[in-house]
């Protein structure tokens, strides 16, 4: 008996996206006149500057979000606290139906301008999708298989971490995936606070009426976007127990 694993269209195909577009980009910069700003704003060095304060700032927010929102699901995803999940998610609902700008700028009338405010605003801003995620995944574990492992002697904290969080996982990783494609898009508004990021070259392109500035800033922010789903994705699928994942077949 042979078995076969079918790996999942989007863990090639986005890759194969972001290399036709990455280079079709790397071609058209090549081949475009700029203006004087344009070529300044556009050098690679420089551009390698914004896109790793960029990364830099969805990276942290993530890492924040994620001590945050996954002990606090799994908090409320016990007997005892179960009664405050509502509100807890309720207000975690307020951070995202706020407009990502105005909680940008609250936070900056607060804070004051820079990298910190920027990653307080995004972690408030992205928290939602995580710790739904894992409210959901947790309660969707089987009571019986619950109560199996505790019936051969596992404690609650061995349950939690051996069974249930394993069987929740691919729904949690669902929801960084979700968090991770937000803050790439919000992180660009931490360019009004200064704390630099791709959105540089959106609001700059804007302000002066340089489309070429602009279409490149939106472009890596897509490109940049793109790749971090498809790397948390092939996490996703990777920490997947084998038999959650859906994608094998036996013959």
């Amino acid at each position: 008996m042979r078995v076969r694993w079918r790996v999942p269209i989007d863990l090639w195909v986005e890759p194969v996206l972001v290399l036709v577009v990455g280079i079709g980009f790397v071609v058209w910069h090549g081949v475009t006149h700029f203006s004087a700003t344009e070529a300044v704003q556009l050098q690679w060095g420089v551009l390698g500057s914004s896109i790793g304060e960029h990364i830099e700032i969805t990276i942290v927010a993530t890492v924040i979000v994620l001590v945050i929102a996954v002990p606090l699901g799994v908090l409320v995803t016990r007997p005892v606290f179960s009664r405050v999940a509502p509100i807890v998610v309720n207000l975690a609902n307020i951070g995202q139906a706020a407009p990502a700008l105005g909680m940008v700028v609250l936070f900056a009338m607060w804070l004051g301008t820079g990298f910190r405010t920027a990653v307080a605003a995004l972690v408030v801003y992205a928290i939602l999708p995580i710790l739904q995620n894992t409210v959901t995944g947790l309660r969707r574990v089987d009571s019986k298989t619950v109560e199996a492992a505790r019936g051969i002697g596992f404690s609650g904290l061995r349950t939690l971490l051996q069974v249930e969080l394993p069987l929740a996982l691919p729904v949690i990783l669902n929801g960084v995936r979700t968090a991770l494609v937000i803050l790439v898009g919000t992180a660009t508004l931490g360019t009004f606070i200064g704390a630099g990021g791709l959105g540089v070259l959106i609001t700059t392109g804007i302000t002066l009426f340089l489309p070429s500035l602009l279409a490149s800033g939106a472009v890596l922010v897509a490109l940049l976007a793109v790749t971090i789903d498809w790397i948390a994705r092939l996490a996703e699928y990777l920490l997947t127990p084998r038999g959650l994942r859906g994608a094998g077949a036996i013959g």
